[in-house]
């Protein structure tokens, strides 16, 4: 009778811990399901590697200035909200901020890789005065991005005059066979003039990519 009633007893105990056991699995399973992937990389390298491949696009080609424009306003525009968000936070950022970041970044780099393979790129063998002006123009910007002598903001506005005179200098063609005119080469080589100097002082500043 006394082992009966032990037996009794173990079972009991036993249908008692399987469920306990059970909860505390799903618990833990709940709490690995959960927790978010650590981002391999920094904030700044994800921005650095960013830069690295707008300028790598710039020099080679493959980004047009209206391209690099674009992509240098958005990226601009992370800056700013990346500034915003430390200025809430004593200098720092939340776990929150990172994650907004890192999807942003994410959608960045979308556009970076669509935008490097697609079917508009730079001519890279001009033959042209004109177009080997506007070559070397790309390749000094270019490289400015990649070193950080030249920041988001800055690239965007440069870009962003380059595009001006390579629709106005498409625009002047189309209305005469496909060539410039004598008056409309000067005009062209004033605005790279200022635009080259612009180059200079924007890569010469004190403002860095940081």
């Amino acid at each position: 009778m006394k082992g009966f009633s032990n037996f009794v007893l173990l079972a009991a105990a036993a249908a008692l811990c399987v469920p306990a056991a059970m909860a505390q699995s799903a618990t833990t399973t709940t709490t690995t399901a959960t927790t978010p992937a650590t981002p391999k990389y920094t904030i700044n390298q994800r921005k650095n590697n960013q830069q690295q491949r707008i300028g790598n696009g710039v020099e080679n080609g493959s980004l047009t200035a209206g391209e690099t424009h674009s992509l240098e306003k958005q990226e601009s525009g992370l800056n700013k909200e990346e500034h915003t968000m430390r200025a809430e936070d004593n200098g720092k950022l939340t776990s929150a901020d990172r994650t907004a970041l890192h999807q942003q970044q994410n959608h960045l780099s979308g556009e970076i890789y669509k935008d490097k393979h697609n079917a508009a790129t730079q001519n890279v063998n001009p033959k042209s005065e004109v177009g080997q002006r506007q070559r070397n123009q790309q390749e000094r910007i270019g490289q400015g991005i990649k070193s950080g002598q030249l920041t988001a903001r800055e690239s965007s506005h440069l870009e962003g005059r380059e595009a001006g005179v390579n629709h106005e200098i498409a625009k002047d063609r189309a209305a005469n066979g496909g060539k410039l005119t004598a008056g409309e080469k000067a005009q062209v080589n004033r605005q790279e003039n200022r635009n080259s100097k612009a180059i200079y002082n924007r890569k010469h500043n004190t403002r860095t990519r940081g």
